[in-house]
């Protein structure tokens, strides 16, 4: 029996028919799920078709190679009924997530929505546009106000709004604006206090791991179908464009700051550490429409994020949405956020940002009164639900976050990762832990069967755990490989949240296939370009190698002479420090254009630029031999779901 059950897991596996259905007990889930879904609340369905215009009169956007950007028809499987192999709440949501064109949304105020992941609102001026978050990248910007300007007239834009400090919210900018407009005072880039620090920095220190596990979160690689990609929860997904950066010209630092563009008044509300680091709302006051960012969503959003961040405040969040709705509740008669459709009617609006505001509310405070009753993060997770008034609302739903991942996320906040249990203070390493556990229930074929049992009663949880210590401890076991990839696609087919599928699909997909074979991201030069040069050092400092370095020291001084910047460097004890502004004595002077520095250092090739001169060093020269080999890159493709 032993036997036999390896070899049913995998020809299961091998099959791609098997892989595509959906098990009895997944069937049952979803249909449970389905009975118990506010089904008569339609209001989302007029409001995510409301004002329709115009959609685009190509199939895909296309880089200027010739490259796929964005894929309109994607999505175009999503009619009828869920099929069984999607969570109907989830099927709902993509179907309205993935309407795309022009929309009026109020006298003067437009969206273009279904071209990212993200919107962009255009509001006309007096003589321009004034446009707020210009998507993730170029192309689809580009062709985003192209659309717009088809019914609003080739007017210039006046003006760019980055409501903060995400990518998907700034990278396209170079599509509706020229640098050389911005910078002769033509067009002004307008965003919160903190931006730029923000934009430029959130992910470079722990770049590469976000980068590895963002594949998982977005789907990266999956197809949009049944029995694939189903959405990022937030929008439909990331377009596959050039990202570009223009920096502000103007940051707003306090609430209650009031700006004239264009003849558009518009009042700010700035909103730090909520959904990112440097947020603001704003609201238009002669219009009656209210942006509130990313801080308010058709789904509940992420405290942290599964691809990586620093863990964010729910209490703020909800307090901010408390402020939002005092200053602007009683004026605003349409609300617009960053992703997904807006809201109508003063009403509506309030009794969105009271109930979406409650969600988080709850959140916090339930987590936090069983953390202090002695509960775990894990033990938290399973019983902190919305009540009813506040999970019957589409909007609370956990379409990109969840309630599970973030009631552990604020218990992470306040907590931190030990839950106070000794025997969880110095746990084994996984491969170590696994290969124990394997030992411990009779070897290999016994917690095969194990997870063939659990398979078999759809009890997924147990049999992802169970598999997932024997392919750790056995990486070559075939049969728990495969096993292990069919309960993930369980899982992703009976999950709400588009991006709990997303993980579990690319999870099924590595386990079969490996990881993936690509290049280490090509950061946009924008980006580059405003990092500040101490964060670029702090990145080399994470890449030292100390075991490489050994009991070696290497001290120098780094000028970049077009940035009258210079910075003391030493290198020793395994660690790497600098100082801006200090000198040391009888060090020697490493001197280059910064640009050309980091393209050394990144590609391997110092010693190249500096016998071509390119890098100049003045001074004992030979007390930097051997210093580029201390450093490591590190693989973007490091394993996940094996050891």
């Amino acid at each position: 029996m032993k036997r036999l059950a390896w070899i049913i897991a995998l020809a299961l596996a091998s099959s791609g028919v098997a892989q595509a259905q959906a098990t009895d007990a997944t069937r049952r889930s979803n249909a449970a799920m389905a009975q118990t879904l506010p089904w008569s609340d339609r209001e989302d369905e007029d409001f995510a078709t409301r004002g329709f215009v115009a959609a685009w009169d190509q199939p895909q956007i296309r880089a200027p190679d010739g490259r796929v950007v964005w894929d309109f028809t994607a999505y175009n499987f999503l009619q009828g009924d869920a099929p069984e192999t999607v969570n109907p709440s989830l099927w709902r949501h993509a179907r309205l997530l993935t309407r795309a064109g022009l929309f009026r949304v109020a006298d003067r105020v437009y969206q273009v929505r279904g071209f990212d992941v993200s919107n962009m609102t255009i509001v006309v001026g007096d003589t321009g546009l004034i446009i707020i978050d210009p998507l993730t990248s170029v192309e689809v910007a580009s062709a985003a106000l192209a659309l717009a300007r088809r019914t609003l007239g080739d007017r210039p834009v006046a003006a760019v709004i980055y409501t903060h400090s995400h990518l998907d919210h700034f990278g396209g900018v170079r599509g509706v604006v020229d640098s050389a407009d911005v910078a002769a005072g033509r067009v002004q880039i307008i965003a919160p206090d903190g931006f730029m620090e923000h934009a430029v920095t959130e992910n470079v220190i722990a770049g590469n791991a976000m980068t590895r596990r963002a594949l998982y979160q977005f789907g990266q690689g999956l197809a949009a179908g049944p029995e694939g990609q189903m959405t990022s929860g937030i929008g439909p997904a990331v377009s596959n464009g050039a990202y570009s950066l223009i920096p502000p010209t103007r940051t707003i630092e306090r609430t209650g700051e009031v700006l004239a563009i264009d003849g558009v008044r518009i009042e700010f509300q700035v909103t730090p550490e909520t959904e990112a680091p440097a947020e603001m709302n704003f609201f238009f006051p002669d219009l009656g429409v209210l942006c509130l960012a990313e801080n308010a969503n058709a789904s509940m959003h992420n405290i942290l994020t599964p691809r990586g961040a620093l863990v964010r405040d729910a209490k703020a969040w909800a307090d901010y949405l408390t402020e939002s709705l005092r200053l602007f509740g009683d004026r605003s008669e349409v609300m617009v956020t960053s992703h997904a459709w807006p809201r109508f009617g003063g009403a509506r609006v309030r009794d969105f940002i009271a109930s979406h505001r409650d969600a988080y509310k709850y959140l916090h405070d339930q987590t936090v009164r069983l953390m202090n009753a002695g509960f775990t993060d894990r033990e938290i997770a399973e019983r902190v639900r919305l009540p009813e008034p506040l999970a019957s609302r589409w909007f609370n739903r956990g379409y990109y976050g969840t309630m599970m991942h973030n009631s552990r996320a604020i218990y992470q906040r306040y907590m931190g990762w030990y839950d106070a249990n000794p025997a969880n203070l110095d746990p084994l390493p996984p491969e170590e832990e696994a290969t124990r556990f394997v030992r411990a229930m009779g070897g290999e074929a016994r917690v095969l069967a194990e997870g063939q049992r659990a398979f078999d009663e759809g009890d997924y949880r147990w049999a992802a755990r169970v598999l997932n210590h024997l392919v750790f401890a056995a990486p070559n076991n075939q049969g728990a490989r495969a096993l292990l990839a069919r309960t993930h696609r369980q899982m992703a087919y009976q999950a709400e949240s588009a991006i709990w599928r997303n993980m579990y699909l690319v999870a099924a997909r590595e386990l079969e296939t490996g990881p993936p074979s690509r290049d280490a991201s090509a950061q946009a030069l924008d980006l580059v370009a405003a990092t500040p040069t101490s964060y670029i050092l702090d990145l080399l400092a994470v890449r030292l190698n100390p075991e490489r370095l050994g009991t070696r020291r290497f001290t120098f001084n780094l000028v970049f002479p077009e940035r009258s910047e210079h910075f003391a460097v030493t290198i020793a004890n395994g660690v790497l420090i600098h100082e801006r502004d200090v000198t040391l004595a009888d060090a020697p002077t490493v001197s280059a254009p910064r640009a050309v520095f980091l393209q050394a250092m990144a590609t391997g090739t110092m010693t190249r630029a500096v016998l071509s001169g390119q890098v100049r060093i003045s001074g004992n020269r030979r007390s930097l031999q051997g210093m580029g080999e201390v450093f490591e890159t590190p693989d973007p493709n490091f394993a996940i779901v094996t050891p």
